[in-house]
């Protein structure tokens, strides 16, 4: 019960901060709200033809991958994707598919990219979601622009944020796991690498030097091996799917998988989540779990 859910309740409308807080941060719950975002000028605004003339030619930061996974394990590597610096104007052309491509395009740098690489676009939005910043008693530590291909898939892992991820078009596919889920979570360590594209136009992993191990889960949700990993047979996803105007509540320390419909544009607001109760709750499954293992 600390963590298991059947399925992530709906709220018809943005929670007052206490409220918010008290039934949903304290307890580490997730839930979909509905009409959080509905003012937003987004909503309408953002078609391919309006974020062509405000962005336009601008040169961007895009994650380029040959099969869609950035930030995954692959070929016993935890293998990050080649940043390509590309106009804008480009990558929409990939996405809308005027130009063919073998490779996956997706905007997702996590660093605050929306006000870092897009701030012509903040004031269609919020720099801040107000009732979250007056439940937590601080701003978001980054907002982050989202925009990809179908085929860009997110690989399972957690964050220490608590996460407003707020969907203007097309859909998300979340699987999610509680923090409860730890003990049969596969977690094992992979030598950092990169996909660096080679003269040939293909892709090659290079790995990069001198960099400590990374930590990471090689279990794909969607598809588990349960003969390498039997314990996942007892975690309990969940999945849901946020519609456009709809804002997912991701707490922090939740175990994430995400998908997308084909062009979906998001915007998400990371708040950095309080090292308290809960964090030290996780911290002791975690050290449990690796002591069972390693008896």
């Amino acid at each position: 019960e600390l963590g298991w859910t059947e399925s992530i309740p709906y709220l018809d409308r943005p929670p007052s901060p206490l409220e918010f807080y008290r039934e949903w941060v304290s307890p580490n719950k997730p839930c979909i709200i509905r009409n959080a975002i509905s003012h937003w000028p987004a909503l309408k605004k953002w078609t391919s033809a309006y974020l062509r003339e405000v962005v336009g030619a601008k040169v961007v930061s895009v994650a380029v991958t040959p099969n869609g996974y950035a930030d995954a394990v692959f070929q016993d590597r935890f293998v990050m994707p080649e940043e390509r610096q590309m106009p804008f104007m480009d990558f929409l052309d990939i996405v809308e598919k005027k130009v063919t491509s073998p490779n996956v395009f997706y905007v997702q740098k996590q660093c605050s990219n929306l006000t870092e690489e897009f701030p012509e676009l903040v004031c269609d939005v919020q720099p801040d979601i107000p009732w979250m910043s007056e439940a937590l008693g601080k701003k978001p530590d980054a907002v982050n622009f989202w925009l990809g291909e179908s085929a860009a898939v997110t690989s399972l892992h957690k964050d220490h944020y608590e996460n407003l991820y707020c969907v203007v078009s097309g859909e998300k596919h979340f699987l999610l796991h509680p923090p409860t889920d730890r003990p049969f979570i596969p977690y094992e360590l992979y030598q950092p690498a990169t996909y660096q594209v080679s003269e040939d136009g293909s892709f090659e992993i290079v790995d990069e030097k001198n960099a400590d191990k990374v930590p990471w889960i090689p279990l794909d949700p969607l598809n588990p091996n349960l003969e390498q990993y039997p314990e996942y047979a007892q975690a309990k996803p969940v999945q849901c799917t946020v519609k456009a105007g709809e804002m997912l509540y991701l707490p922090s320390l939740w175990f994430h998988h995400v998908q997308q419909s084909h062009g979906c544009i998001a915007v998400n607001y990371w708040y950095d989540m309080e090292y308290d109760l809960k964090y030290s709750y996780y911290q002791l499954l975690d050290c449990l779990t690796k002591t069972v293992k390693e008896l």
